[in-house]
């Protein structure tokens, strides 16, 4: 808990807020990187999953994988991230599937290569934002193209009154938020209590 207040502080101080229900943390989170402070966060990560026995770490490029390699070197655990377009040194033997981006609001194809994700993994989904659980569910989807197991997903950021996270709780799936924002104005953040 004392983590997730001085992440709900660092937000409010250094976090702007942009018309439709976008809230920019790129001074610390996802563009310039606070490394001490993701290192917390990953600390805190590792705390909140420590009993799940997670062999793997799965996120999605670029702002997730900052966050997921502080948490896995708490862990102890390898990171994989979905590539959001193959490339030539990509296999074509790969999982797919497609994710929509509330942020960007574009519709992306993201891959795994199959030789990074088995049906002996039991994964945690990492991610930077949690809006409507697009990506979270899609992640999910490679998982289980897979075989393996998504035992849970940590967020820096959610946005609760989005509802994609209870609907991921609701559905089965722990979810562990290290910031919930339940409302926002064009001037204010309200964090859940």
């Amino acid at each position: 808990m004392v983590f997730m207040k001085a992440l709900e502080e660092k937000i409010a101080k250094e976090g702007k807020i942009f018309p439709g229900n976008i809230v920019k943390v790129s001074g610390f989170l996802n563009h310039r990187i606070d490394v001490d402070f993701m290192m917390q966060m990953g600390e805190e990560i590792s705390r909140l999953f420590s009993n799940c026995n997670i062999n793997k770490i799965l996120t999605i490029e670029a702002s997730g994988i900052a966050i997921a390699v502080c948490a896995a070197a708490h862990m102890h655990v390898p990171v994989v991230f979905a590539k959001k377009s193959k490339t030539a040194n990509v296999k074509s033997d790969v999982y797919s599937t497609e994710i929509k981006s509330f942020t960007h609001g574009n519709t992306s194809e993201v891959i795994v290569s199959k030789e990074f994700l088995s049906a002996d993994d039991k994964v945690l989904i990492v991610d930077d934002f949690l809006a409507e659980g697009n990506a979270i569910r899609g992640l999910s989807e490679l998982v289980k193209q897979a075989g393996g197991e998504v035992v849970g997903c940590a967020i820096a950021i959610e946005k609760g009154f989005q509802g994609g996270g209870d609907k991921l709780r609701k559905e089965g799936l722990k979810v562990e938020s290290l910031a919930i924002i339940d409302e926002m104005t064009d001037n204010s953040i309200k964090f859940r209590a």
